[in-house]
């Protein structure tokens, strides 16, 4: 199947309109959420969610013997929340930093739940078999209720965000302000790291434990690059979170075994590295030609500034003398002279160049605001 045949099937046949409702809503959701994160510093917070939720699948199945979607995500939701309350109670109790206490948390809950599922294959019951695609997704098994509930923790998580806007991005900034002017901060960090965790756990079906963390972080990074603010980030981010999520199951289908899941996150993974290259901001690329830039006008400030120290002796700044001294100078490039003869600061006669009564001008300013500047 190619792109066309997909984008013409997916309005036709259910499993593919599904799935690419599903993974939108999932990149979307993650993306915004995962905005906060990343400006708090918490990268590691989904890895950690992530992977501490492994095991409370593990138990729900344990506990009720059915391989139920909602029931194994609710067991991933509440081993998740335990995760996230513990992490809270090291930091908070202990001397321990919080990348520590993620690290923690992670590799315990992760151990825990590889144990469990390595029990759990050993059963003589043969309903067990599949729990292991929690590990890195199976998109292929989302159905139209799946997409319902999506949608609906969607809905319900940007109406809290919208609602406790002003606090949120006030105890992200600037938490001591934000607790002097009376918030509870406390519930502000509980209430976001609580809708992260339920963004992560909708996410296992179709990304799985491992790669969950890169839905979450990967939009967020990306949107970074191409703003400074925060409501413009969350948006960015939801809309590349929503991209990855369409144009990753495309490639999926439209490929010969190819896990949607991993699809999902390498084009995510593009959108980062296009953001890092590309964006106006703080892409390398534009960072570059700034860089070029303010050399090249450093190098044309110089030569201007050696013309003025030479004309400055001179009541005539076009005096033979002054011209022939000024062609001595070595100390330029072609680019250089060429700006200055572009802004009009230099003339070129007979391939003898001096300083005109503009460039003197802007050679004195430029000198006043230099000293100005140093005191």
């Amino acid at each position: 199947m190619d792109f066309t045949e997909y984008f013409t099937q997916v309005f036709n046949d259910y499993t593919l309109r599904t799935i690419t409702l599903g993974t939108a809503i999932l990149g979307a959701i993650s993306g915004m959420l995962g905005s906060f994160a990343v400006l708090r510093k918490q990268s590691l917070l989904g890895d950690a969610i992530s992977h501490a939720s492994l095991p409370g699948i593990a138990l729900a199945f344990l506990l009720t013997g059915i391989k139920s979607t909602d029931v194994l995500l609710a067991g991933a939701l509440i081993s998740g929340l335990i995760g996230t309350y513990w992490i809270r109670g090291i930091v908070k109790n202990t001397h321990l930093k919080s990348d520590t206490a993620l690290g923690l948390i992670l590799s315990v809950f992760f151990g825990a739940g590889i144990l469990l599922l390595t029990f759990i294959q050993k059963m003589p019951d043969a309903n067990q078999a599949g729990l292991d695609t929690y590990l890195f997704g199976q998109a292929a098994t989302l159905v139209e209720s799946d997409v319902w509930l999506m949608s609906l923790v969607t809905g319900v998580s940007l109406f809290l965000v919208m609602l406790f806007w002003k606090e949120f991005k006030l105890n992200l900034f600037d938490a001591d302000f934000a607790h002097s002017l009376g918030f509870n901060t406390k519930f502000l960090d509980l209430l976001i790291s609580s809708l992260i965790v339920i963004a992560i756990v909708l996410g296992l079906q179709t990304v799985g434990v491992i790669l969950m963390s890169a839905m979450l972080l990967a939009p967020a990074a990306a949107a970074r690059q191409w703003t400074h603010k925060l409501g413009a980030m969350v948006i960015l981010s939801g809309i590349f979170g929503a991209l990855s999520g369409i144009v990753g199951t495309a490639f999926s289908a439209s490929g010969d075994n190819l896990s949607t899941g991993p699809v999902i996150v390498l084009v995510a993974a593009c959108f980062v590295l296009l953001s890092f290259i590309f964006a106006p901001g703080r892409g390398l690329l534009f960072r570059e030609l700034r860089y070029r830039k303010n050399r090249n006008d450093l190098e044309m400030n110089k030569t201007l500034a050696f013309m003025y120290n030479i004309a400055k002796g001179h009541e005539n700044i076009s005096h033979p003398h002054s011209v022939r001294i000024l062609n001595n100078f070595r100390g330029y490039t072609r680019k250089s002279l060429k700006k200055l003869i572009d802004k009009e600061y230099i003339r070129v006669y007979n391939n003898m160049w001096s300083l005109t009564d503009k460039g003197f001008r802007q050679a004195v300013n430029m000198y006043n605001q230099s000293e100005d500047s140093y005191e």
